[in-house]
């Protein structure tokens, strides 16, 4: 492989499957991992795997072919980017009590999901006055772009949103009446357990974006679409358009907010420090150590060295950690 050619390959992956004895799992899969220089993270929990890895494309396809050795992970499919670093500093293999954090236990997503749609169908769904399309995604999501008409249940993680459903159901929501419902997330995994979670409330005719926006925008050409404005991603593109070109968002290092332009042009944004809706919640000492941690980030950008940084001081807004088909990260309730 030649210099110019990216040489770590990156794999996003997730499958929905009755795991009893997941917890057995973790220790030979981080020895695994450990072993072919692989890093990232990967959860297991009862009801199956989600996460991220990255590393040697040799070593990445010996734990992804590890995993499929497993009757159960047979039908596991992954997502694959290339880049020329690491995107992540360490392997770390968690036990969870949910891939995505929904909090309903009684769910099987594994046996009754809802109906998958492919993007190419997707817009003749959404189109039909009698579907009601609902974003699952979080409320700082879905400002930075959503399917035109789709509905923001202006939730702040995933595990409000069976509060939405119940909630919304009731005389008068945007849910009571409607038997035809159609939800769409990231890449995939939300609007799954989504599904199955109408579903289990007697919604008959439930419809889910298969691959989720990311492989919608991939697919259906700019002229044809329904999507209105960026896809926010968890890692460092931030945001992606169609054809997954980088978007016009930055991430704020301080709460890990996207900011579009008029955040970017906002009096309360500093580089690394703050932005306008984390200004004014850190304390001197703390914007003090965010600017001493930017300006170290800046010297190993230009040695052209990776800066592991300090862990951010203070309570940020949201904490990242793994996602499963974004190429990157996800939420700390495991949502993508």
């Amino acid at each position: 492989m030649d210099s110019v050619t990216p040489r770590f390959l990156t794999a996003a992956l997730y499958q929905f499957v009755d795991l009893p004895d997941f917890a057995d799992l973790r220790e030979p899969l981080q020895s695994l991992c450990d072993t072919h220089g692989v890093r990232g993270m990967l959860l297991l929990a009862p009801e199956g795997i989600n996460g991220t890895i990255a590393g040697e494309p040799q070593g990445v396809y010996a734990v992804l072919a590890w995993l499929r050795s497993d009757p159960r992970f047979a039908a596991l499919q992954h997502k694959e980017a290339y880049a020329e670093r690491l995107p992540f500093y360490r392997m770390r293999v968690r036990l969870k009590r949910e891939i995505v954090t929904l909090g309903v236990p009684s769910l099987n997503p594994a046996r009754n999901a809802g109906t998958y749609v492919r993007p190419e169908d997707w817009n003749a769904l959404i189109d039909d006055p009698g579907v009601v399309v609902v974003d699952t995604r979080n409320d700082y999501e879905v400002g930075i772009g959503t399917f035109q008409g789709a509905v923001n249940p202006h939730t702040s993680s995933f595990a409000e949103f069976p509060a939405w459903v119940a909630a919304q159901s009731q005389p008068g929501g945007v849910l009571a009446g409607k038997p035809r419902v159609a939800m769409f997330c990231t890449g995939g995994i939300r609007c799954e357990k989504s599904t199955a979670l109408l579903k289990s409330q007697g919604f008959e005719e439930v419809f889910h974006l298969e691959g989720g926006i990311l492989k919608y925008l991939e697919t259906v050409p700019e002229d044809a679409s329904r999507w209105q404005g960026d896809c926010f991603v968890f890692d460092e593109r931030v945001s992606v358009g169609h054809g997954l070109v980088r978007g016009h968002h930055q991430l704020c290092r301080s709460c890990r907010m996207p900011l579009g332009e008029a955040e970017l042009a906002s009096p309360y944004y500093v580089r690394g420090v703050s932005c306008p809706y984390c200004h004014g919640t850190r304390t001197p000492e703390q914007e003090r150590a965010l600017a001493e941690r930017q300006r170290q980030m800046d010297l190993a950008d230009q040695r052209g060295e990776a800066h592991l940084g300090a862990r951010q001081p203070g309570n940020p807004a949201r904490r990242i950690v793994t996602d499963e088909a974004t190429g990157g990260v996800t939420g700390e309730d495991g949502s993508a």
